[in-house]
């Protein structure tokens, strides 16, 4: 593990550390390997978008495209072969540190097509496909926190099939994913499953937050607006952080406890700061907290590392005054509602478009080698 100050400081504030990024070059140089050894990495995101810059680079993955070309492979099936492959390689990478954890940490997560995020059926299908093909007990399968996904993430977990509840901008959707969670656990209980053995994290994204309402805060231009810049994100993922505190000391969350379930964490998504003004490290020594996942680029981990000053828990002594900060946004006339649904709508429309170039690049790979 790391000897680097800041890292095992986040480490011993109880923040996992995982890497939002995979690739096959990163598997295949030692690159991931060395992050889990020097930077205290303990787990690893991927998104459609990930996985399109990572198949974009043809060499790493041209051996198996001939042979799916051979194979006579469509494109979605080469696509889902690629990416099974690439997340089965990290889980088993991680396998050491899962069992050292209890299976905690050492977790790879895989999306399910963004195609299919107002579709529950369909995500709950691939969502057993994606667990069946990768095969491996440190897998969470990512589901959107649509309102069609919500559904989708109890009968995951009612299935036994731990997830990663990712796209969630809202507090109220918040609740709605905790409940899901709570839901399909209790469904799994009914059914006899060892509910020690499900695990979820909760993505709540950040500075997309921070990117929308300063453009809306611009717009205003007032010194108010101006002191609110770069506020609203860590506000939110605080007040996030308050909920997820009430929710798992109540007595339905207790009654699951005792029969061995484990809490759904939260985790910071989206933690790379977009604007150079703000401290590159924001989103991460401010939104510090006990059995929190901080999933970070690997440009933001490496500036944590070089310069990062963590002081501990820096979120639950903060609930009065991050609500305070969405009540003056409210009252600049910028509707908290209005932003956390455009930016859910983004965030669906975003991944769709990069699977489409994803799907583009190999058909066109696949034709190559044929």
């Amino acid at each position: 593990m790391t000897t680097n100050k800041a890292l095992t400081d986040l480490a011993d504030a109880g923040v996992s550390i995982w890497l939002d990024d995979l690739s096959r070059e990163r598997l295949e140089s030692g690159n991931l390997a060395d992050l889990i050894e020097t930077k205290g990495v303990v787990g690893v995101t991927t998104n459609p978008s990930i996985f399109q810059a990572a198949l974009a680079d043809g060499e790493a993955y041209a051996a198996q495209v001939a042979d799916l070309a051979a194979a006579d492979s469509g494109v979605d099936d080469a696509v889902f072969a690629m990416t099974t492959d690439d997340v089965r390689a990290a889980c088993d990478l991680f396998t050491p540190l899962y069992e050292r954890t209890d299976g905690v940490d050492g977790r790879v997560s895989i999306e399910v097509d963004p195609r299919l995020a107002r579709d529950t059926a369909a995500t709950v299908d691939q969502a057993q496909a994606l667990h069946a093909a990768v095969d491996r007990p440190n897998v969470l399968i990512k589901i959107p926190a649509t309102v069609e996904g919500l559904p989708a993430i109890t009968a995951t977990l009612a299935e036994g099939i731990s997830v990663n509840v990712t796209l969630i901008f809202s507090l109220e959707r918040y609740r709605a994913v905790m409940n899901a969670f709570l839901t399909g656990l209790e469904q799994a209980k009914e059914a006899g499953r060892d509910l020690s053995t499900i695990h979820s994290v909760a993505s709540f994204f950040v500075s997309r937050v921070d990117t929308e309402i300063d453009k809306r805060l611009d717009v205003l231009g007032t010194e108010e607006a101006k002191a609110l810049k770069g506020k609203a994100g860590i506000a939110n993922a605080r007040l996030a952080y308050q909920a997820y505190e009430e929710v798992f000391s109540s007595a339905r969350w207790e009654t699951l406890a005792a029969a061995g379930a484990r809490p759904q964490r939260p985790l910071w998504a989206s933690t790379g700061v977009k604007d150079p003004a703000y401290p590159d490290t924001m989103y991460v020594t401010e939104l510090v907290a006990p059995g929190t996942v901080n999933t970070m680029p690997e440009k933001t981990l490496d500036a944590v590392a070089d310069h990062g000053v963590v002081t501990g828990d820096t979120v639950t002594d903060h609930y009065g005054d991050a609500a305070a900060v969405l009540d003056a946004l409210e009252g600049l006339g910028i509707s908290y509602s209005d932003v956390v649904d455009q930016l859910e709508r983004e965030g669906v429309e975003k991944f769709e478009k990069s699977w489409a170039e994803l799907l583009d690049g190999v058909t066109a790979a696949l034709e190559r080698a044929r």
